[in-house]
Formats: structure tokens, C-alpha cells, sequence
């Protein structure tokens, strides 16, 4: 639910009220922002200070730095809506390497407008959140301080046109894309081939909600044509009030290259739970598994490709309402060696990591 998640930080920001009779207009414009700094020991000591290049969060080992910093801006009435957000840090680097320019340092610009009167219907274009999982890249929304390897290797963003729907009891959302590709704002060179998303969510009561997006298209030059088809599942459950619990599953399939028959598959699997003993502390906990075999999305050139077990641990405090802190353990363990230790080859990796973000 990425891109349902990315407004959760705006304070309004309000002029002076006029009178008009006997009525105040509010502002439509809203300035927000969000700032996350960090610190991840990467216990295999990365001679180039960099973690394995499938994690594209808090991806520097062994130093401070920045993960997201964006100032935002968003504009919304009751029939056109837009935002624009600048960012900078290692996230963004990592993600946006393949962008060029001055796109690099986009995280968000679109602009929307509601199509009825008499419904929640919106078309819009831009460069927006992606329509897949339910982690973004604002940590302070997700359960866990890092992504999960679903998340990581799965779009974060994406640029095209959307055309969304809401019920009046907001209960069902519906919404299908046009995209540029998969975590693209520019078309790769020689790809004509458009792509396209879809989503469903649906949310029977206050405590539960359930999604599945679609993702459809080439991510190649037409030369090297592979359709990929992917599939997102989730389900959200606040079983109790201190007690919450995320399951989901990707599940995808890309066309062999040209002269080879058939596809190759990847899925990938994950639980998370969270305890929140106070409104201040939150503890988290999760388990997922990645399975890569032919190196689609993470490419290893070892036997059984990549084939992960992940573990992690993390303890959250909120020592005010905008601000957290945030600690986590985690584990990572391959059936081949994939990782790098002393110059040795070895199946697992292990991360011991600490975040503040700040929100306004």
C-alpha cells in the first residue's frame, strides 16, 4: 500500500482566516517533510562500505549517513489535487541511479483531477508511489526499521497515468495504470512497449484490509523483448489493539529470452508482527523468503541462484509524537554463498542497524 501511505506526515499550514459569510476557507496548500539519518553494521565489513546490492535502503555499512530527507508540497480542492517532493540520500541514489539528470532527485511530482461530481473518481499523471506492497520508503510507516527483500526488489515508484476509484464507505478501492516501466520514470532506450498496473483493495472493517496489484509489461528493449507478469497479495490485521499482523506473497513469471521456451519464476513469501506494549514502543518481528533461481530480479550466478531466508528484530520508541528511534537486528541466510566475508564466500550476513527520522 505504498501509495497510500506517503501522506501520512503533512501538517497543514494555514493562512489567516477570511470571513466569508460566516464561513473560513482553508488553505490548500500543505508543506510537509521528513528526515532519517542512520547507521547499519554490516557484520561482513564491506570493503567498499556498500551492504549486498539487492538492499537499496540504509545501503551504506558501517557509517552515519542519510537514508531520505524530501521536503513535500501538495495542493488539494475538492476536484484537483497535486504534489511535488525533492529528495536526497543513499535511498535515492540507489534507487534512482538509472534516471537521468535532475530526475534523480524526484520523489514524487503529479498532479490529479476528480472526473465526477457524484463519485471518487481521479485521473492521475505523474511520477507517484507504487502501486505494489505495503512498505514505502518512509520508514516511519512501516513496521520494521529496514524493507524487506519483497520490498526492496519490488517498484517503490513509478511514472505514468492512473485512473482511480473509491466506494463512499471507502471500503473498496479500485484503480488501474499505464507505466513506463517497472520502477521507471524514463522508458528504458529502445523499449516502445507500454506497461500496465492494477489494484484492488479492500477493507471489510476498520481493522482489516486486503490488497492485490498486478504489474504487466517489458522492461527490456523491444530487441530483447520478456513480458513479465507479477502478482502482489497482502492482508493487514490489527487482531487486537496492541497487536498486529501482515502476510503476504509476490509471485512472478518473465518470458525466457528469445530462442528459449517457457518462463522463469520468482516468489517470495513474508509475515511481520507487531506488538505495541504503549503508544511509545513498538516491537517488531519478521520472517520471509526470497526465490530466485534464474536471476530475474536478483541475479547471483551461483547453482540455485538466490535463495533466501531472512530474519529480523526491531525495537521502536516515539519519544514524541513526530519523532522516532529505532533499532533492529537482522539475519540473512543463503543457500549458496552469495555474500562476501574476508574475502571468503559465505551464506549468510548479518546487520545490526539504528535510524532517527523526524517528520514535520
Amino acid at each position: 500500500m505504498k501509495n497510500l501511505l506517503l501522506s501520512a506526515f503533512g501538517l497543514a499550514v494555514l493562512q489567516p482566516a477570511i470571513a466569508q459569510d460566516s464561513t473560513q476557507t482553508k488553505n490548500p496548500l500543505t508543506i510537509s517533510g521528513y528526515v532519517e539519518a542512520y547507521y547499519n553494521h554490516d557484520f561482513n565489513r564491506p570493503d567498499n562500505n556498500t551492504v549486498p546490492g539487492f538492499l537499496y535502503n540504509f545501503n551504506r555499512a558501517n557509517e552515519v549517513n542519510l537514508n531520505l530527507a524530501f521536503i513535500k508540497a501538495n495542493y488539494a480542492t475538492d476536484r484537483v489535487r497535486a504534489n511535488v517532493a525533492l529528495a536526497a540520500g543513499t535511498y535515492m541514489n540507489a534507487n534512482y541511479s538509472a534516471e537521468p539528470g535532475v530526475l534523480k532527485n524526484i520523489y514524487e511530482a503529479n498532479v490529479g483531477v476528480k472526473l465526477s461530481q457524484k463519485t471518487n473518481l481521479w485521473l492521475d499523471a505523474g511520477i507517484m508511489p507504487s502501486h505494489i506492497g505495503f512498505e514505502s520508503a518512509i520508514g516511519k510507516d512501516n513496521w520494521a526499521l529496514s524493507r524487506s527483500l519483497l520490498a526492496e526488489n519490488s517498484p517503490y515508484f513509478e511514472s505514468g497515468v492512473k485512473l482511480g476509484f473509491t466506494t463512499k464507505d471507502d471500503k473498496l478501492y479500485l484503480s488501474a495504470m499505464y507505466l513506463n516501466g517497472w520502477q521507471r520514470i524514463q522508458r528504458v532506450d529502445g523499449n516502445s512497449t507500454p506497461a500496465f498496473g492494477t489494484q484492488i483493495t479492500y477493507k471489510p472493517t476498520e481493522s482489516v484490509a486486503l490488497n492485490y496489484s498486478t504489474f504487466i509489461g517489458n522492461d527490456k528493449p523491444d530487441s530483447l523483448k520478456q513480458m513479465r507478469y507479477f502478482h502482489n497479495v497482502y492482508g493487514i490485521f490489527q487482531l487486537t489493539q496492541k497487536f498486529g499482523l501482515t502476510a503476504g506473497v509476490d509471485f512472478g513469471f518473465e518470458k525466457k529470452p528469445e530462442g528459449s521456451s517457457g518462463s522463469n519464476t520468482w516468489y517470495t513469501p513474508i509475515i511481520i508482527a507487531r506488538f505495541t506494549p504503549t503508544d511509545k514502543i513498538h516491537i517488531g518481528a519478521r520472517g520471509e523468503y526470497y526465490a530466485d533461481k534464474n536471476g530475474v530480479i536478483i541475479s547471483t550466478g551461483t547453482p540455485n541462484g538466490f535463495k533466501t531466508f531472512g530474519y529480523s528484530l526491531n525495537f521502536d520508541y516515539l519519544p514524541v509524537d513526530n519523532v522516532i528511534w529505532r533499532v533492529e537486528a537482522r539475519s540473512l541466510n543463503s543457500k549458496d554463498a552469495i555474500f562476501t566475508y574476508d574475502n571468503s564466500a559465505k551464506k549468510q550476513n548479518y546487520f545490526l542497524i539504528t535510524s532517527v527520522a523526524l517528520s514535520f
